[in-house]
C-alpha cells in the first residue's frame, strides 16, 4: 500500500505539473477529519485556485476527472469524491489496502525503518554529575534520550549516544567532603555535619567501601580505595567511580547504553576552554566590564549581554558547554540533540550566541535543544517524595522495582516532554485496560496466543490470499498500519516519541476491536489465512514501535 500511495502522489503531481508548472513538487496527501469521508484526501485544488484565478470547485472536478483518467487511479481507486470548496477525498480498492500486510510481512523487524542517509547525529542526554543515584527526572530524560536515538536510527541516521558529566567541580568536591564526614564517623544531624552536605545512605555506603579498599569499576573508569581517611583525593576519586558505577546498574537496569562518556573537566585540561574564550576575543565578541569578561550575546538574539570569566578568573557554567558543542562539531556531528530539563531552558540562547560568535561554521540553532519537566511519583494515592537510599528523591531504580522497565518507559514517554507528568504507580502494575502499556503489550500477546492456537508456519502468511479482508474492520486495521512509517518519520521530525506511544494505543484498540468483530480461526482456509495474515502484520507493527520505544513485546501476558 506504501508503493500504492506513492504512485498515486505520483499520478497527482503529475496533473498539478499540468495546471501550474511548479506544483507538482507540492503534491501531498491527508488523512481526512472523518474515515467515513475517504482514505486519503488532497487539498490541492484549494491551494491553486487562487494562484490559477479559479473556482476552487471547478477546479477541484477538473483534477478529479483528471485524476480518475489515470491508469493507476483505474487500477486502485474506487471513487474520488468532491467536497465543500474542492476538497478531494480519495477512496481506495479494498485491494489496494490489503498489499499493506504484504509489504509488512515481508519486512519484518525493518517495517517503516529508513536506508542509510550518511548523516550523523549525536544525542546527549542523562548526563548525570556522579553526586548521588538517577532520579526519576533523570528516568524521564534516559527514555527520551533513547526513544529519539532509536527514531532516528529508523529514519537512516547514524547514532552517538553521549553522556557528559563532571568529575571535579563543586559538587563533586561536596561528595568527597560528605563521604570523609561519613568515614570519620560523622552522620547528618551532628554539629560538624555542613548543611550544603549529601545526606542520602548511598554516602555511607561509599565510605564503607573506601575504609575497606575496595574496587569500584564504572563504565567508563575504575579505582582502588587507598582505605586513608585523609586521602580526600583519592575519596574523591573513589566515590566518582563507584557512583558512576551505580549508575551504570540504573542505566541497565532501564536497558540504556551509551556509545561514550565525555568529562566536562577534559574541557579544561585539554586546553578547550581557554582556546574557546581566545576565539571570542579574536572575534571582536567581548569586552571587559567590572573587572570580568562578557560576550555580546545580544547581537545573537540574547535578551541580555553575558559574563564568561568572572572577575576571580572563572568561567562562568555556559564557557565550557560553548567549547563542548564546538568539539561535537568538530567530531563530525552536523546534528545535535540535547535532551535537558526545562532549569537549562536559559542557557540555550546564551550557548548558541557563544557558538555563533566564535566563527567556526556552525549554522545558527545549532543544537536543538528537547526540555523536560519533572515527574510527580504517587503511590497509594499520596506523592512520593523521598527514597530510603537516596534520601531526598526517588530514585530511578525505585521506580523500575516497584513497576517494570517496560512500565515506567512507556508512561514516562507517553506525554510530551514539556507537560507535567504524574506517575501511578499503582496504575502501573494493574492488568487491565486502564494501563495503557498493559493494553498495548495485551495487543501483541492475544495476536500470539491467536498464532500459537493456529500451529501454522508464520513465515507462510506472507503468500496467503487477502481477497477476503473487505469488511471495515479489516480495512480500518490495515489503514493504520500503513500510517507506521509516516508515524516514525514524524515523531523523529518532531523529537516526539509520545505520538509513537498514541499510535500503539490506537493500533491495539483497532486490533482488540477487530478481534471481537471477526473470528479468526474459521474452517474456511482461505478466510483463516487471510485473516491470520493481518493479524501477523498487526503484532509485528506493535512490536516494531514498542521497540523503538525500548519496551518489550510478549508472548504471553
Amino acid at each position: 500500500m506504501l508503493k500504492i500511495k506513492q504512485e498515486l502522489l505520483d499520478g497527482l503531481a503529475t496533473e498539478l505539473e499540468s495546471l501550474s508548472p511548479g506544483a507538482g513538487a507540492r503534491a501531498a496527501f491527508e488523512s481526512p477529519k472523518v474515515a467515513a469521508h475517504g482514505d486519503f484526501a488532497s487539498t490541492a485544488a484549494m491551494q491553486l485556485a487562487k494562484p490559477l484565478k479559479l473556482n476552487p470547485r471547478q477546479l477541484g472536478e477538473t483534477l478529479r476527472a483528471a485524476l480518475l483518467a489515470q491508469p493507476v487511479y483505474q487500477r486502485w481507486v474506487s471513487d474520488i469524491d468532491l467536497a465543500g470548496p474542492g476538497f478531494l477525498n480519495i477512496r481506495l480498492k479494498p485491494e489496494a489496502k490489503q498489499q499493506i500486510v504484504r509489504e509488512v510481512l515481508a519486512a519484518g523487524e525493518t517495517f517503516g525503518v529508513q536506508p542509510s542517509n550518511g548523516q550523523k547525529l549525536m544525542v546527549e542526554f542523562v548526563s548525570a554529575n556522579p553526586t548521588g543515584p538517577l532520579h526519576v527526572g533523570h528516568g524521564r530524560q534516559a527514555a527520551l534520550g533513547d526513544a529519539i536515538c532509536s527514531l532516528y536510527q529508523t529514519q537512516g541516521w547514524q547514532v552517538h549516544r553521549e553522556f557528559y558529566y563532571n568529575d571535579a567541580g563543586v559538587q563533586i568536591g561536596t561528595l568527597a567532603t560528605s563521604t570523609q564526614l561519613r568515614a570519620k564517623g560523622f552522620k547528618p544531624g551532628d554539629a560538624q555535619w555542613p548543611e550544603a552536605a549529601y545526606n542520602g545512605e548511598y554516602i555511607q555506603d561509599i565510605a564503607n567501601d573506601f575504609l575497606a579498599k575496595k574496587t569500584v569499576k564504572a563504565d567508563d573508569r575504575e579505582f582502588t580505595a587507598s582505605g586513608d581517611v585523609n586521602d580526600l583525593d583519592g575519596m574523591r576519586q573513589f566515590a566518582v567511580a563507584y557512583l558512576r558505577h551505580e549508575q551504570d546498574l540504573d542505566l541497565q537496569a532501564f536497558a540504556v547504553k551509551f556509545d561514550h562518556y565525555y568529562l566536562e573537566s577534559s574541557l579544561y585540561t585539554s586546553g578547550r576552554v581557554a582556546a574557546t574564550v581566545q576565539k571570542l576575543i579574536d572575534a571582536g565578541k567581548t569586552y571587559e566590564q567590572d573587572g570580568a569578561l562578557w560576550l555580546k550575546s545580544t547581537d545573537y538574539g540574547d535578551d541580555k549581554d553575558r559574563v564568561m570569566r568572572k572577575s576571580d578568573g572563572s568561567f562562568t557554567y555556559f564557557v565550557p558547554d560553548v567549547a563542548y558543542h564546538i568539539a561535537k562539531w568538530e567530531r563530525g556531528f552536523s546534528k545535535v540533540i540535547n535532551i535537558q530539563g526545562t532549569d537549562h531552558h536559559g542557557t540555550i540562547a546564551r550557548v548558541r550566541a557563544g557558538l555563533q560568535a566564535a566563527g567556526v561554521g556552525i549554522p545558527p540553532g545549532y543544537p536543538d535543544y528537547v526540555l523536560h519537566t519533572m515527574v510527580r511519583v504517587v503511590r497509594g494515592g499520596e506523592e512520593v517524595k523521598i527514597s530510603k537510599r537516596a534520601g531526598s528523591y526517588v530514585t530511578l531504580r525505585d521506580l523500575i522495582e516497584w513497576t517494570s522497565k517496560d512500565a515506567v518507559r512507556f508512561f514516562l514517554l507517553s506525554r510530551k516532554p514539556d507537560t507535567e507528568y504524574t506517575f501511578d504507580v499503582d496504575l502501573a502494575v494493574q492488568k487491565n485496560n486502564d494501563n495503557p502499556v498493559y493494553y498495548v503489550q495485551y495487543a501483541h500477546a492475544r495476536i500470539c496466543s491467536v498464532l500459537a492456537s493456529w500451529g501454522g508456519d508464520v513465515a507462510s502468511l506472507k503468500d496467503a490470499g487477502l481477497d477476503a479482508l473487505d469488511s471495515a474492520p479489516a480495512q480500518a486495521l490495515m489503514l493504520l498500519l500503513a500510517k507506521y512509517p509516516a508515524t516514525l518519520s514524524d515523531a523523529a521530525r518532531d523529537f516526539a516519541p509520545h505520538d509513537v506511544t498514541f499510535y500503539l494505543r490506537e493500533l491495539a484498540a483497532n486490533y482488540h476491536s477487530y478481534y471481537d468483530a471477526e473470528r479468526i480461526l474459521v474452517d474456511d482456509e482461505s478466510v483463516k489465512n487471510a485473516r491470520l495474515a493481518l493479524v501477523a502484520a498487526t503484532a509485528q507493527v506493535l512490536h516494531n514501535g514498542l521497540a523503538v520505544l525500548g519496551v518489550g513485546a510478549p508472548q504471553k501476558m
